[in-house]
């Protein structure tokens, strides 16, 4: 999955508008102007589609778990200049206090099977004999079931 479309589909989960977003890219890090989020959520073949590159999706999950679940004490995070799959993915779990049994009931909503160990492993350290890549279909299955629980 692009960046684009993990935004464009959390923007359509959240009911985000264009304000709520500016705030939560804010939030993050990041002040985005409100042509930049229109261009965002453009499809690929629009002349003016503007791709959303991992340090600014990464500022946009971190104002979203300040949204979600406050801001912490101290100095905020700052977002990171690469992200993959599994990365985003714990971004969403900790945003949304999920627990692994919420997420599995979230990945059967959109029909999809995984088991506890196999989800576990997706959130474990990268030096871990037990990690595993997040691939791009967990991440949309996923995105889809939080849809399909959200919006209804």
């Amino acid at each position: 999955m692009n960046n684009n479309d993990i935004l464009r589909s959390l923007r359509y989960t959240f009911d985000f508008n264009d304000d709520s977003m500016m705030a939560l890219f804010a939030q993050g890090g990041y002040e985005a102007t409100r042509s930049e989020v229109s261009d965002w959520m453009k499809k690929e073949d629009d002349e003016s589609f503007l791709p959303l590159y991992d340090k600014e999706l990464a500022a946009f999950l971190n104002g979203f778990i300040i949204e979600k679940r406050g801001k912490k004490d101290g100095e905020q995070p700052a977002p990171e200049k690469s992200l993959n799959n599994n990365q985003i993915f714990r971004k969403l779990k900790i945003a949304l206090e999920l627990k692994d049994e919420d997420i599995l009931v979230i990945l059967g909503l959109a029909d999809f099977r995984f088991s506890k160990h196999e989800l576990s492993a997706l959130f474990r350290k990268p030096s871990q004999s037990q990690y595993r890549v997040c691939k791009d279909q967990v991440l949309r299955n996923f995105l889809r079931g939080l849809q399909i629980k959200m919006r209804g």
